[in-house]
């Protein structure tokens, strides 16, 4: 066996993780489009040398393209605009536990595969919804109508408080409109957020 084919091999493998690890640490589903662009792109640069391209000018089309993908990320990281260009934002696809069909039509989704992504959530009906989104991760992001979510840690000290005094002080709401991050969402509104974090 050539001795070259495996330092080379080894060497790819020893820059393609470095290269993935400056990437950024996120499986497949949770990657925007850009960055399985690049993941695929470095995937097959890598692979390049041992079919004789040239090891050092793969590598150094892999960094460029890394710096790019880092580059890009600051980018929407910095612009609003840019990052809703790029990456996408989040859309609503339930709305007080009634599905927003136009959405799904854009984002060429079943309700079948919206119910899917709903059952693995552990969720059996889509009206005890309030707001769900599926992400630019491509995954779906949910809130459960209040009276369907389990009871949190403060509602267990409150009701302890009322049966202990027979009075409650305290009262939080849930879902507080001001603090829910599905209104940014739903409303296409984002006053709430700083805009170097939007």
């Amino acid at each position: 066996m050539d001795f070259n084919l495996i330092w080379q091999t080894v060497l790819i493998f020893v820059i393609g993780t470095i290269l993935l690890k400056i990437g950024g640490r996120k499986s497949i589903s949770q990657m925007s489009i850009p960055q399985v662009v690049i993941m695929i792109a470095i995937g097959s640069l890598l692979i390049q040398p041992v079919t004789g391209r040239g090891l050092w000018a793969t590598f150094g089309v892999a960094l460029v393209l890394t710096i790019s993908l880092a580059l890009t990320e600051y980018i929407q990281l910095k612009f609003d605009m840019t990052e809703s260009l790029i990456a996408g934002k989040a859309v609503p696809v339930i709305i007080n536990g009634t599905i927003n069909e136009k959405n799904l039509k854009k984002l060429r989704l079943t309700v079948d595969k919206l119910e899917a992504r709903l059952r693995q959530s552990g969720i059996s009906e889509i009206k005890d919804v309030q707001f769900a989104t599926l992400e630019s991760s491509g995954q779906l992001g949910y809130m459960l109508k209040e009276e369907k979510q389990p009871a949190t840690k403060e509602d267990i000290q409150n009701l302890i408080q009322l049966i202990q005094t027979g009075n409650l002080t305290d009262l939080s709401n849930k879902t507080s409109t001001e603090t829910n991050i599905f209104t940014e969402t739903v409303d296409n509104n984002s006053s709430n957020v700083p805009n170097h974090l939007q």
